[in-house]
């Protein structure tokens, strides 16, 4: 039986590759909202250096490896908005089924060892979809203590109604 080239070159490719590299990226989008919106992104890596300063919403291509033989990317993305409350997260890369499964199938040793681990496309990056709550809106002064606020009594939400003190009519 007579191999041709092509498929000659595609055994050579798989098994000089990882099956990661193969169907894999060496980055991945990450998308990130908030409620409410046009919040500030500010994303850090794990050597403190600032990948993405932006506003939400946002869709941001974030490297899953740090270049590092088995290096995954960590990424703290920090969200947030003057009156509301700061929320903390986190992104870390963990090895994805391609090459876990995938090396075990085509890829070998080679794959395993060697190539996926130095291109980073082993890896899947987690959360790739964060969306924030980030709270009541609590108006502040310049020293840090609440303030009053006025609103409309059928703006005001049922269980508060009781809290309500009458300072003045009208």
């Amino acid at each position: 039986m007579k191999l041709n080239k092509a498929v000659i070159a595609a055994i050579g490719a798989l098994a000089l590759s990882g099956c990661a590299t193969i169907v894999g990226d060496k980055d991945q989008t990450v998308t990130i909202n908030s409620s409410p919106s046009n919040a500030d992104v500010v994303i850090t890596d794990e050597t403190s250096n600032q990948i993405f300063a932006g506003q939400t919403p946002t869709t941001v291509q974030l490297n899953k490896s740090d270049g590092s033989y088995f290096g995954g990317k960590t990424y703290t993305v920090e969200i947030s908005k003057e009156g509301y409350e700061e929320r903390t997260l986190m992104i870390n890369a963990t090895p994805n089924g391609w090459y876990i499964g995938g090396n075990i199938l085509f890829g070998g040793l080679i794959g395993w060892l060697v190539v996926d681990p130095l291109t980073g496309a082993m890896y899947n990056l987690s959360p790739d979809q964060i969306s924030a709550d980030l709270g009541e809106y609590v108006a502040y002064d310049n020293n840090g203590d609440s303030q009053i606020s006025l609103v409309l009594l059928e703006d005001v939400p049922a269980d508060l109604k009781d809290e309500l003190e009458l300072i003045g009519r009208i």
